[in-house]
């Protein structure tokens, strides 16, 4: 059977791992694991599918994931890849955001008895004692070396710098490793390679203070070809929650990426055999639109389920096949009361979602992105009328992949 390293490696997943020779013996045999999530949102977004993918992997290969909620490292925040310290948030909006994401998790990983499990390191780090945390773990950890790592010396060069709460946020995760090796015999942390710094310190801790051995293995962060981070639409992140991002929004934006980003897409965010993912990445002109679609279908199936993919799949062709009657098109629904007290196209592009406020409506008319059933939009103060509704529905069109229907009751 081949090694999990090997089919990770070969997908594109891996960046970095300390002591790679053993961490190749330790996989030999079934290995607990964990992967941390902080609860910032009560979603998650796209940038954490990539570790999540690499957790169902390894699970299919015999491992055991922990799936690792931040109920307490997300009081403090993490600096890494911030310019500024993130907002406080109350116990009540982080355990209620720990709940949502428990839901979504088990989308992707078998929970069943024995198998992976979900816990929230608030069980333990709401309670430590300062002085003794600081004697037994703080004794541990060198501020020069701390003070090289990048998600560090970022902060310290903007204008507010670096806060002490922020700077114990290395220590928190580092004793959440130590934690879960007593209470589990977890032995590897995986994540995001901005994570890599962290990751160190919770590995180097458990060798220290338990003389037994520790891993780290950090992700590629899912990048455009050219660098810039994948995930971010006009409306913000690329959510997994449907209320956040539909399917429908969620199917087009993986069927549009770039043509070079497609093979690399196929092989982090399918379960796809890789020799089909090479082929379909070897596609060229015309005939990519096809791997995109399966790309398409595949990443949606995945995070929504088939019927879903499967009506996202069916709205696109009706929309761009020119019927744009599906019901599975994205759709507002409005009374007549409600239309006729705010019948401003800008507004219809803010309710919709096309848009995310009366400015920036405005502004898509200004440069001739709006049309209604195809007709384009020129006056930013231009309203709907009831007979702009064919068949007590009309659309509403932002750009070349901005659509919506908006029906009449």
């Amino acid at each position: 059977m081949e090694h999990i390293l090997d089919i990770l490696k070969e997908r594109g997943f891996i960046a970095q791992m300390t002591f790679e020779d053993e961490l190749y013996e330790q996989l030999k045999n079934p290995t607990t694991f964990y992967v941390g999530f902080d609860p910032t949102a009560d979603s998650l977004h796209i940038g954490h599918y990539i570790p999540i993918m690499a957790m169902a992997h390894m699970q299919k290969a015999g491992h055991k994931p922990i799936a690792l909620m931040g109920g307490g490292t997300a009081m403090i925040g993490d600096p890494s890849g911030k310019t500024d310290m993130r907002k406080m948030m109350t116990t009540e909006t982080i355990d209620h955001n720990v709940e949502c994401i428990k839901k979504q998790m088990s989308r992707f990983l078998d929970f069943s008895e024995n198998q992976a499990i979900i816990v929230n390191n608030g069980d333990w780090l709401r309670h430590l004692n300062f002085i003794e945390f600081m004697r037994d773990i703080g004794s541990m950890f060198s501020v020069n070396k701390m003070l090289t790592a990048e998600c560090y010396k970022a902060r310290m060069a903007t204008e507010n710098g670096l806060s002490f709460l922020e700077f114990t946020y290395m220590l928190m995760q580092s004793y959440d490793f130590l934690e879960l090796f007593h209470r589990y015999g977890c032995r590897l942390e995986m994540g995001g390679n901005d994570q890599w710094s962290n990751m160190l310190g919770g590995a180097d801790l458990v060798r220290r203070k338990e003389q037994e051995k520790a891993f780290a293995c950090t992700f590629q962060l899912l990048l455009t070809h050219d660098g810039r981070k994948m995930g971010k639409t006009e409306a913000g992140a690329l959510w997994l929650d449907p209320e956040k991002t539909s399917p429908y929004h969620f199917y087009q934006y993986w069927r549009n990426v770039d043509d070079k980003d497609v093979e690399k897409c196929l092989a982090l965010l399918t379960f796809l055999p890789m020799d089909e993912v090479r082929r379909l990445g070897s596609l060229k002109d015309a005939e990519i639109n096809e791997a995109k679609k399966v790309l398409a279908f595949e990443v949606t199936k995945l995070v929504h389920g088939e019927e879903a993919a499967r009506k996202a799949e069916e709205g696109a062709k009706a929309l761009f096949g020119g019927g744009a009657q599906s019901a599975d098109i994205p759709s507002l629904t409005l009374t007549k009361e409600s239309l006729l007290e705010d019948a401003r196209v800008s507004t219809m592009l803010v309710r919709s979602g096309l848009c995310k406020s009366q400015s920036d409506a405005r502004k898509q008319i200004e440069q001739n992105a709006v049309s209604v059933n195809d007709q384009k939009v020129t006056d930013p103060s231009a309203a709907l009328s009831l007979d702009d509704f064919r068949s007590q529905s009309l659309l509403l069109k932002k750009g070349k992949k901005g659509f919506c229907r908006i029906v009449l009751q």
